[in-house]
């Protein structure tokens, strides 16, 4: 056991600080930044030695959008310290796909031309998606948890064929733990709204971004 876990310590490492990330975000707990800059820093690592050097990249931009997410959720939380949940604004929509596209391109490009790649339109695509999904979790809009899911089925199947087991389990927890951070998010947007509808004494549109 011991030996296995000195030859497996990064996917070990990155699965309790990866499962610990996204159980603290589904909570709306600002924590879940410092953990998941943590668990970046333990897949840059893994990342290298697989060859999934966009996932690895993904790790580094995933570091300075922690921070940034950090300072904004600390600026954005309830009466019971925890994050405010907002709706994203339909006008999002189309740059948000745009982006992932644009980026998906840009990324495989660069990686079937200046690496030994061979999942590059995989890796490109998770990756894109990925950065959309938490910039998306950074203003905390309520829909990121629908991208998250999409972005961790494909994840599961990636990290399968590169041979990595632990980690694809890890992607498998993080779909369950995805789906009840989204229905918690939908509560807590629920309560936000009456909370808002009681003080105002209006109703408030079911689409309106947060604060």
């Amino acid at each position: 056991m011991g030996e296995w876990l000195i030859d497996n310590w990064t996917e070990v490492l990155g699965f309790g600080t990866g499962a610990a990330c996204v159980f603290l975000a589904a909570r709306r707990n600002i924590w879940n930044f410092p953990i998941g800059i943590a668990n970046n820093l333990v897949f840059m690592v893994l990342f290298f030695g697989a060859a999934l050097y966009a996932d690895l990249g993904l790790q580094v931009v995933y570091l300075v959008l922690g921070v940034m997410g950090w300072y904004g959720w600390s600026r954005h939380r309830a009466a019971d310290d925890r994050a405010l949940v907002g709706r994203m604004p339909r006008r999002a929509v189309l740059p948000l796909v745009l982006a992932a596209v644009a980026g998906t391109a840009i990324i495989a490009f660069a990686l079937h031309s200046y690496t030994d790649s061979t999942t590059e339109i995989a890796d490109a695509a998770t990756t894109s998606v990925s950065l959309v999904a938490q910039y998306m979790l950074n203003r905390r809009w309520l829909e990121n948890w629908f991208v998250w899911i999409a972005v961790d089925v494909a994840y599961v199947g990636l990290f399968l064929y590169k041979g990595l087991n632990i980690t694809a389990a890890l992607y498998l927890l993080f779909i369950g733990l995805c789906v009840w951070g989204l229905r918690g998010w939908l509560r807590a947007r629920a309560a936000q709204t009456a909370s808002e509808a009681a003080t105002t004494g209006a109703p408030v549109p079911a689409g309106r971004p947060g604060a």
